[in-house]
């Protein structure tokens, strides 16, 4: 096997064996629903691509921060859900 590392540190094939059995017997499914990224509103998001000018982006980011938002993302949507009269 070739030299994976994880973190910068080497994952050997024992680890890779152990992670496998893991798998194998089973994971409690409602322990990893809770993982990940948290739900966008009231259930799975779908990703809309938008393409805005750098004018625009920065005047996006610049609110964004400026209201406490976490990142772009949540400017938005917010921004959408409040033009679409959504709570």
């Amino acid at each position: 096997m070739s030299q994976e590392k994880i973190h910068g540190q080497p994952v050997s094939d024992e680890q890779v064996r152990a992670w496998a059995d893991e798998a194998e017997s089973g994971y409690d499914v409602t322990t990893l629903r809770r993982r990940g990224r948290p739900s966008a509103g009231d259930g799975p998001g779908t990703v809309v691509p938008v393409r805005l000018d750098a004018a625009t982006l920065k005047a996006l980011t610049e609110r964004a921060r400026e209201e406490g938002l976490a990142n772009r993302s949540e400017a938005i949507r917010a921004a959408v859900r409040a033009w679409a009269h959504v709570a």
